[in-house]
């Protein structure tokens, strides 16, 4: 009886054991989302749950976010962007060219899939190209590289970061004027990347082995066609409500592995946030002081709050208090460089390179901080005494 007894502690212990294991690897994959929470959840105590909470969420932003990441997913499925991005790097004969042809198709690939998908989309074909070709000793630059182009690629359209599409819809921004407030600090990005790609990568031979996959037509076909669909309810050409049936119903026969691999933590996270924003903007006194401040520099107090609580939750706390949607759409943007929590995609470039070379993650950290802080800086300087 006593050895029963031990057993069945035993295996109690070791099931405990595994629960705790498991919230474990949770929160350190999700930890955004669970600060999100927490947030949410103190500052309900402090502003009791009523009715007016339900206008706290935009249900546009979320359904428009949600329709953009389950389309990516599935053309992410048929390797529609590594097929592509594949096709486009085996044209450069040099490693230099090659580089900036895998910075620049992330950079591109911000702006149409959103960043944090774009780096999922092409930092494993930057590996492939480095370790394929035996230059893996570039990987450290390569991936920061493509973070920053990606952070600051997605900025020139309204769903090319998530706190764009935010943004975007609640300030009610037109398209047109959008693009012509991130034209500067886009253009000076691009201009910054590539000047760091020519600087430090060298033009070496390089040859790349191997055939690209063809894509399955059909499929193809109707993803774009789901894709043109949800940039048009971005782009308020569609009402948002048709793509919450149609793009659902769509792949639930087409791919539904799609539907599962959508990023809901991230949609969790602009929930969460919308509560706790909400909760803030309703406490006179942290209303008072948010006020104050942005009404001194919109720009550069969204610049720093990044670097602090990240460009998303930023985007979503400091829209309460500020009707500057100019220079708060810049600050969340080009802030999104900086510190490796300014934005959401660069844990994700972090997790990756990790996951390559763990002994030298140290390494990558120092000139990760280097070249961010570094565009931070002249980015932030700049886009100050253009927006004066």
């Amino acid at each position: 009886m006593e050895i029963k007894a031990n057993g069945g502690s035993a295996k109690k212990s070791c099931t405990a054991g595994g629960v705790m294991s498991a919230v474990v690897r949770f929160i350190r994959k999700n930890t955004i989302m669970c600060v999100a929470l927490a947030a949410a959840a103190i500052t309900s105590f402090i502003v009791p749950i009523d009715k007016e909470y339900l206008a706290y969420f935009d249900f546009k932003t979320l359904t428009c976010l949600f329709c953009v990441l389950a389309v990516v997913c599935a053309l992410k499925n048929i390797n529609f962007f590594y097929i592509l991005a594949q096709h486009i790097v085996m044209c450069f004969k040099n490693l230099r060219l090659t580089v900036l042809a895998l910075v620049y198709i992330t950079f591109i690939g911000s702006m149409l899939i959103a960043n944090d998908m774009a780096l999922l989309t092409f930092l494993p074909l930057g590996y492939y190209v480095l370790s394929s070709t035996g230059k893996e000793r570039l990987m450290p630059f390569t991936f920061i590289m493509q973070n920053i182009s990606a952070n600051l690629g997605g900025m020139l359209t309204p769903f090319g970061n998530p706190q764009n599409l935010y943004l975007y819809t609640r300030f009610s921004i037109p398209s047109g004027e959008f693009m012509s407030i991130m034209a500067a600090p886009f253009a000076i990005s691009v201009a910054l990347i590539t000047v760091c790609c020519l600087v430090f990568v060298r033009p070496e031979p390089l040859v790349l082995d191997g055939r690209p996959a063809k894509l399955e037509p059909k499929r193809t076909a109707l993803y774009l066609a789901l894709f043109a669909l949800s940039i048009a309810i971005v782009f308020r050409g569609v009402p948002y409500w048709i793509g919450l049936i149609v793009i659902p119903f769509a792949l639930f026969f087409a791919d539904r592995k799609a539907l599962e691999r959508v990023d809901y933590p991230l949609l969790l996270t602009f929930a969460f946030f919308f509560v706790f924003s909400g909760n803030m903007a309703r406490i006179d006194e942290v209303r008072s002081f948010f006020s104050q401040l942005l009404s001194k520099n919109t720009l550069l107090v969204s610049v720093l709050s990044c670097q602090c609580i990240s460009n998303v939750p930023s985007a979503i706390l400091l829209s309460q208090f500020t009707d500057n949607y100019r220079e708060l759409l810049v600050g969340v943007n080009i802030g999104g460089v900086g510190t490796i929590i300014a934005s959401l995609a660069s844990l994700i470039t972090f997790r990756e390179y990790v996951k390559h070379d763990p002994k030298r993650t140290l390494r990558y950290l120092g000139l990760f901080e280097a070249f961010n802080f570094g565009f931070l800086i002249v980015l932030t300087i700049s886009m100050m005494i253009i927006m004066r």
